[in-house]
């Protein structure tokens, strides 16, 4: 099993953070890969669409509110993987409320690719997409 994990400090609380990331369905709220997703199955699963329009479905297999982290699963993805699952995370920087630390990891087995080639897809999705989230924030 391959993973990789990408980490940024952006300028807002983690509870503003949370608020803008945390729901299942907020994708299109802060990440620019993703301009569309629906809630299916009571929010517990996710339909999106990238800009090509290629269909991505996760379903969510863990939340908590209170640590501001969630965990989710891909069903259907034009990605070389399988067993892939992921987790946000809004992580409190000791000493400064004014800004915190997100942290988006994943873990997945490799389908016909390289894990070097699996884990630059993802770090550059999660990096794009932390980087987007910063500047959504620093706006």
């Amino acid at each position: 099993m391959a993973s990789t994990s990408v980490s940024r400090i952006v300028p807002a609380s983690p509870d503003k953070v949370w608020s803008l990331i945390g729901g299942f369905d907020a994708l299109p709220d802060w990440l620019p890969y993703i301009p569309e997703s629906t809630a299916l199955e009571g929010g517990r699963v996710r339909r999106l669409k990238n800009p090509e329009g290629e269909v991505i479905i996760e379903r969510l297999v863990d939340f908590n509110e209170t640590e501001r982290q969630y965990s989710y699963a891909i069903l259907q993805a034009p990605f070389p993987v399988n067993g892939y699952v992921s987790t946000l995370r809004v992580h409190a920087v000791p000493g400064r409320d004014d800004v915190a630390e997100i942290q988006w990891s994943g873990r997945f087995n490799l389908d016909n690719a390289t894990e070097q080639e699996v884990v630059d897809l993802f770090t550059g999705i999660y990096a794009d997409g932390l980087d987007a989230l910063h500047a959504t924030l620093a706006g």
